[in-house]
Parts: structure tokens; sequence; C-alpha cells
């Protein structure tokens, strides 16, 4: 039952990624995930027993557990085949790979509902143990040599795809990888019941143990593939949640003391609650035009001396923290005097309020392309508290919000 709440938990997770970015993957996924979800209920003894009294047969849940397993692989040996970028190069090649084991997947659950329905399986039930109890009924064989032989090609396959599949996103690749190794610990189960099961054709009951013990690769396989489709997921969410907390006092910079109106809602002004909001990747996203909004309209405030002193004090950094560190003192010179604008044209000694004479100055960093400007807001962020921008923030704190 532990693994189906680690499963249900991780299926509505992608349930709701799936809902805001409809893909095939991520549909097979949470398709995968809540199969699974149901398998491990099934099998749990308190699902076993109640669906052996619904039906009147005590070994019954063993047909959908299995058949359930079966459509786990299934979808998820599909879905390494749709994040093959080779086979995405040739659709012709994925379609028809697909299909194929579409259909051989399908086949096989067919084979083994019919076998099981032929098979006389009266007398009492142990779910454990079902693979070397009914032996002797031809048909109890053909159902397990389907499950099998269906469940070997799988992940063996699976496993194979996961290693010659190459993806740009790394991401990505560490999932297939983890696929792949999940792959061979649920093939564990095979190499244990295997064994078993010819054991108890062959009138000997001695490793019936270590068919039992194949179980635990089957659980064991499945807690990493669940580790596969959300680790990764997992962990660029927290990178994201810690941007989005780095970024905040330069958004309370440069936003929240320069134009509420800037920010998309404004109840994420500081003051105001400002809590980290649940689509952490869209707000994160959002975050960084706001900011970037903010240092555009600050622009004509900027000073050169300003980053041309800071330049030459922290000539001991690195270019990019140079520069970082440049940018974010200027910054906050900027709100300086932009607030002391306001505060001119609010005492009314000024008609208006008008930013510095002469042309604007260039940013330190304006020319970052917009894949990195995420990188560089971070570097500013951090560098907000450095002593030489302190120099220029003194003043700026005690003056109120725009």
């Amino acid at each position: 039952m532990a693994i189906s709440v680690i499963t249900l938990a991780i299926a509505a997770w992608k349930a709701l990624a799936l809902r805001r970015d409809p893909t095939t993957t991520l549909a097979l996924t949470t398709s995968m995930l809540f199969c699974a979800t149901l398998v491990y209920v099934m099998a749990s003894p308190v699902g076993y027993r109640t669906l052996g009294d619904w039906t009147g047969q005590p070994s019954f849940a063993t047909l959908p557990v299995y058949v359930g397993i079966l459509a786990c692989f299934a979808l998820v040996h599909l879905i390494t085949l749709l994040w093959d970028s080779a086979l995405l190069e040739v659709p012709k090649r994925r379609r028809t790979q697909v299909t194929a084991w579409s259909v051989g997947y399908v086949a096989s659950g067919c084979l083994m509902v019919a076998a099981f329905a032929a098979a006389d399986l009266s007398g009492p039930a142990d779910p454990l143990k079902f693979n070397t109890a009914f032996t002797d009924d031809p048909f109890v064989l053909i159902f397990l040599a389907v499950f099998l032989a269906t469940l070997t090609s799988g992940t063996l396959n699976a496993y194979r795809q996961c290693r010659r599949a190459e993806v740009s996103d790394h991401g990505l690749q560490h999932s297939l990888a983890v696929f792949g190794y999940a792959m061979l610990a649920i093939f564990g189960y095979v190499v244990c019941s295997a064994p078993a099961i010819v054991a108890a054709v062959c009138g000997s009951h001695a490793l019936d143990t270590v068919g039992v013990f194949g179980s635990s690769f089957g659980a064991f396989g499945t807690i990493i593939m669940c580790y596969g489709l959300s680790g990764s997921a997992v962990g660029a969410w927290l990178r994201e949640r810690r941007d989005y907390t780095t970024l905040q006092p330069l958004w309370e910079l440069v936003v929240g003391q320069v134009d509420d109106d800037l920010a998309f809602n404004p109840d994420s002004t500081p003051g105001q609650g400002g809590q980290l909001p649940a689509n952490v990747s869209f707000n994160l996203h959002r975050r960084v035009i706001e900011i970037l909004d903010g240092i555009r309209t600050l622009r004509p405030w900027v000073s050169q001396d300003v980053i041309d002193d800071v330049r030459r004090s922290a000539s001991d950094l690195t270019e990019a923290d140079r520069e970082a560190l440049a940018a974010a003192a200027a910054l906050q010179e900027a709100v300086q005097q932009l607030h002391i604008a306001r505060e001119q044209f609010a005492q009314r000694s000024r008609p208006d309020i008008a930013p510095p004479e002469g042309p604007p100055v260039v940013l330190p960093g304006e020319d970052t392309p917009a894949s990195e400007e995420r990188e560089r807001l971070l570097r500013i962020a951090r560098f907000l508290v450095h002593p030489l921008a302190e120099r220029s923030r003194e003043g700026t704190e005690a003056r109120p919000a725009a």
C-alpha cells in the first residue's frame, strides 16, 4: 500500500502538469502511474481478498494484477520509444515500432485473459505463491508463460532502448538511465520466478521462496521507476523554487520600489503576502520578465560613474561577477535617484519627474542572450548585499515603496 500511495501522489502531480501542458508522453506517464496505483491496491492483502470475495474465486485478483503489471510496463516501454531522439528523426520507423509493440502487448493481455478464464483455480489462494501453486493446470502455465515472456521481452528491450537513446535534455537523459536500471530490477522478478515455476512443474517446491522473493524486485523496480519519472522534475522544481526566492530582493528593488503596475499580480508586492506560488515555473518566467521591465524603467537613472567605480574597486572578481556587482550597485543608485526625483516632484520644486540629462547608460549585461537572462539576474540579485553595492543602497531602503 505504501508504494500505491507514492504512485498515486506522483500520478496526481503529473495529472496537474498534463492539464497545463498536454503531451503524449505525459499522458502515457500519468496513465501508467494511475495503473500502477490500481495494481498495488489490488495486490495488497485487503484488495486481493476483496476481489476474491466479490467474484467468488479467491485467486481472481491475480488476473487484473498481472495484466495491470503488463500494461504498466507496456506504457513505460512506449514512453522510452517516444523519448528516443534517433527514432524521432525517423517518424515512420518510430510509428512502426510503437504500433508493433502495442499490438504485441494487447495480444499478450488477451491470451492471458483467455488462459486464466479456462484454468481451474479452485481452492485457497496465496497471492505470493500463485506462480507455483497451480502448476498442475496447463492453462495456468500458459498464463504464466505469456506473462513472463512478454515481461522479459518488454523489460530487456526497454533497457536496451534506454541505453541507446540520446536526448539533448540532461534531465531527460538521467530519467532514461534510471528507467534502464528499473527495467533490470523488474527483470529480476522473472529471474526468480521462472526457476521456481519450472521446479514446481517438476514436482519440487524447494524454490517457492525464491519465487516469492522475486516480488521484491518488482516493488524495488517500481520505486526506481517512480524516481526516474519524478526525480529530475522534482530537482528542476526545487531549482526553480530556489531561483524564484533568490530573485525576490531584486524584484522588490526594481519593481516593488519603482512601479507596482509592472507586476502581473499586485498581490505579489512585498508586504502583501508574497507567498511562493504553486506554479513555480510559470511564475519564475513571469518574475524574470517583470524584473527586466523594471530595469528598463530605471535605465534613464543609471549612473555610469557608479558602474565605473565598482569596476575599478572589484578588479579581483571574475568578469561576470564584476559586471553583476556593477549592475547591482547601479540599479540601487538608480532607484535612489528615482525616489529623489519623485520627492522633488511631490514638493513641486520641479515641474515633472525628469531623468538626469545625457544619453542613457548601458547597464552591464544588457546584451545577454535571452536564454541566459535568468542566470544573469540571479547573479545580480546575489550581489545586492555586497559591500560595494550597499554603498549605493544607503538611503534607499528607508524610502517608501512606489
